[in-house]
């Protein structure tokens, strides 16, 4: 029961048979002893537990009882912050343990290491964490070693270091599930979504804390409630959802005073004090740092008096008590013990107060400052999927140094910021950059760039109070202000469901579509010739919408793909460093037709005719063809994919969107394993290729999310990275009845010569001006090409 996670019963119940049997058998009774205060320990209740073994264990209790007992009063000590007490039982239990070699002195070890992470001292709590593993690992403790590896996450999510706590937490699920201990897998839960929360990945943070907060009152565990609802305010808090974040805060306040849990109630505190400052409540925010300042100094945690120090920062620079601000927030910053995240933080606001007195130099130096500890920070994460959402984490800096750049009259200067935003992950992969990015615009030549595409450049920054427009040609950069990112994302997404929906936008006269060209195209027209050849560069959920659908006015109502051949492109980084593409001719690799892996993914009945109007473009010695059984994710990564100018998967294909980089083309499966079917895009990233043009006619194969900085994530991203030149993608699923008629086209159009988005703007203009329903954008808007020159 206790390690099933029935953490109230198996209290109530070992209370019960300990009483039973405290006369009948005291052996038995302490046995029983121990395991109610085991429970009332994994619930948060350490009074309690102080209170159920506050007697000394019969002698007939053997000798791994009494050491569990001292384990426990020395876990309960630490967690009320009576570090004195906690030492004092601590010693007692080592001297036990220094006499035998039992498994129970793991406990000891597990308390240890309580005390060490409590205090900071993370190298010892590491230490301590490890030893624990050993002993519970050599004497085959299962559940002890799931509840060990948990602890050396812990650990490392102290320190930051979130994504190698990812590891050790999925390995303690590996242990924990067969074993159905439900009160480690629900901890396990809530720590993932902590630390996929601090990469930047809220929505994915928001789902996990909510089910381990539900799990966790369903298993009448208070102390992890209270964890999980605090990390629920903190997404609230950065939806600027002030009332929710508040009330969550609040509540587990009060349940951390319900089992005089100190170290909760600290942190309620502080996160209360951190709210009602965002809010605009600096008064109610200064009546919690009074509470908080006995409890710190009782407790002595270095950390939590950062927290305060920070907060107290924040809360002099809002009243332009600017002196003691920057004394504050230096402090922070220069202290050895601030966590990266607390420097970040207290940097930004440093900057933000220089500027707010008018010091824009020192306020430039600060921002390039911050920037510099995320850089570092990110630079130290290992995992690529992990890079991408920690972007967000240092969007709100962009954010305003882009503003105060654009406000100096420096536009390229913040275009260069704005491009390293989205650029630096994809820098590392492709081996652009290395080192320490530059923010100097000097090294960007934006109007060579242009001159180089043969297009005007159109790149976008989405930002929470202030968008922007750089308009990029050979001979001039012009920066447009635009609405905030709130206000285009909803006209996007209505967008988006029209253009899916069953009427044409153009004959509705789709006000959206209207509106998005008026407020993203029509300020940059006096830079767009006639036919122009434009590159968009998007950000945020502009990844998510084809500029060719927008509708113009001028002379008559009409699709902007009538006027432009448009296309897309990561970064400004990527195309200034992009080699020659190979010219018209070359090897087709062509995969589809597959066989259906399951009930999910039907066969598409139009595949096999699409493969084959494909194919009659490329004479048979340039073909390499692989359909039903043979089109399968091993068949393309055992090809030597960069052999061929072409590759075209005719298919299905998924985005992840909790997972960009498990976004996937659906093929044949090659053996019993569950995902054999699927060529992952992180697999498509480790195969180098030269291709002149990669074509997905799949459903969704340009990925169905955007990260902040780095452009839509998905396959056609997977490719780019790879170092194709061109690749064609799907925003939404492509109707399997109009893909051949343009697959057809297209490929026609590459035979002619034409380069790629020339041959791709022909074949869905030839949609476009046919008759029936393939005229609607439903059928020909999906495409889209993503460049990388």
């Amino acid at each position: 029961m206790f390690q099933h996670g029935e953490l109230a019963a198996s209290e109530e119940i070992a209370t019960e048979l300990a009483d039973r049997y405290r006369t009948a058998s005291p052996e038995w009774s302490a046995k029983f002893k121990i395991l109610a205060a085991q429970s009332a320990s994994w619930r948060g209740l350490n009074e309690k537990v102080l209170g159920i073994l506050s007697t000394d264990l019969p002698a007939s209790a053997g000798a791994d009882l009494p050491v569990r007992r001292l384990s426990l009063m020395a876990g309960a000590n630490v967690y009320l912050h009576r570090y004195d007490e906690a030492r004092q039982y601590l010693a007692r239990a080592d001297a036990r343990c220094s006499a035998m070699d039992r498994a129970v002195c793991s406990h000891v070890l597990d308390a240890h290491w309580a005390l060490a992470l409590e205090q900071g001292r993370y190298e010892e709590a590491l230490r301590f964490s490890l030893q624990e593993l050993a002993v519970v690992r050599r004497f085959r403790q299962p559940f002890d070693e799931a509840a060990a590896l948990v602890n050396l996450a812990d650990t490392f999510l102290e320190e930051e270091r979130f994504d190698e706590a990812i590891d050790w937490l999925n390995a303690s699920n590996r242990v924990a599930a067969p074993l159905g201990a439900e009160d480690i897998l629900l901890t396990n839960t809530g720590n993932l979504g902590w630390a996929y929360y601090s990469l930047g990945d809220r929505d994915r943070a928001l789902a996990l804390f909510q089910d381990a907060e539900r799990r966790a009152v369903e298993l009448g565990d208070t102390h992890d409630t209270i964890n999980w609802l605090t990390t629920s305010g903190y997404v609230f808090q950065d939806g600027h959802e002030w009332p929710r974040a508040r009330d969550s805060y609040q509540k587990a306040l009060q349940l951390a005073k319900n089992i005089h849990d100190s170290e909760e109630v600290v942190s309620s505190l502080e996160d209360l004090a951190y709210v009602s400052i965002d809010a605009g409540q600096l008064d109610d925010a200064e009546g919690y740092l009074r509470q908080l300042d006995p409890l710190i100094r009782a407790s002595g945690n270095r950390l939590d008096a950062l927290d305060v120090m920070l907060a107290r920062g924040r809360i002099a620079a809002a009243r332009r008590q600017d002196g003691q601000a920057e004394a504050l927030l230096r402090q922070v910053e220069a202290d050895p013990a601030s966590q990266i995240t607390m420097r970040l933080s207290a940097e930004h606001e440093l900057a933000r107060l220089f500027e707010q007195e008018g010091r824009i130099d020192d306020a430039k130096k600060m921002y390039t400052t911050a920037l510099a500890t995320f850089e570092s920070a990110r630079a130290q994460i290992k995992n690529e999927d992990s890079k991408l959402p920690y972007f967000a984490n240092a969007t709100p800096i962009y954010d305003d140094y882009i503003r105060l750049l654009v406000s100096q009259g420096k536009t390229e200067e913040a275009l260069a910021a704005a491009d390293q935003s989205r650029a630096r992950t994809l820098e590392q992969g492709l081996g652009v950059v290395n080192g320490s990015p530059s923010l100097q615009s000097a090294s960007l030549h934006p109007g060579l760039i242009a001159s180089r595409a043969g297009a005007t450049l159109l790149f976008y920054w989405l930002g929470e109070k202030q968008s922007w427009l750089w308009a990029i040609t050979p001979r001039k950069t012009a920066v447009v202000p635009l609405p905030a990112k709130g206000e285009i994302t909803r006209m996007v997404e209505r967008y988006r469901q029209a253009l899916q929906g069953p009427e044409d936008p153009l004959v509705s006269a789709n006000e959206d579509g209207r509106a998005l060209y008026r407020i993203l195209v029509a300020p940059a027209q006096s830079l767009l010739p006639a036919n122009a050849k434009v590159v968009i560069l998007c950000d945020g959920a502009l990844g998510e919408l084809n500029f060719e659908t927008l509708l113009t006015g001028a002379p008559t109502p009409h699709y902007w793909i009538e006027d432009a051949d448009i296309v897309s492109a990561p970064s400004l980084l990527m195309l200034a460093s992009s080699k020659a593409s190979p010219g018209a001719g070359g090897r087709l690799l062509l995969l589809g037709d597959a066989v259906s892996p399951g009930p999910d993914y039907p066969e598409l009945p139009n595949a096999s005719v699409e493969m084959q109007e494909i194919g009659k473009h490329f004479p048979s010695q340039d073909e390499t063809v692989f359909a039903r059984q043979r089109a399968n994710a091993d068949a393309y990564l055992n090809s030597a994919p960069q052999r061929f100018s072409y590759i075209d998967f005719v298919a299905h294909g998924v985005a992840s969107r909790n997972d960009p980089l498990d976004s996937a083309i659906i093929l044949s499966r090659t053996s019993g394993a569950e995902d054999s079917f699927k060529l992952y895009a992180r697999d498509i990233m480790q195969r180098r290729i030269d291709a002149r043009l990669v074509t997905i006619s799949a459903c969704y194969g340009s990925g169905s999310r955007t990260y902040a900085g780095e452009g839509l994530v998905g396959l056609s991203w997977a490719f780019l990275r790879a170092g194709a030149h061109n690749v064609i993608g799907a925003l939404w699923e492509v109707s399997d009845e109009s893909a051949p008629r343009l697959m057809d086209s297209l490929y026609q159009g590459l035979q002619d010569g034409m380069p790629p988005s020339a041959a791709l703007r022909q074949a869905k203009l030839s949609l476009l001006h046919s008759r029936g329903d393939f005229r609607r954008p439903f059928y020909w808007g999906a495409f889209q090409l993503y460049t990388g020159l």
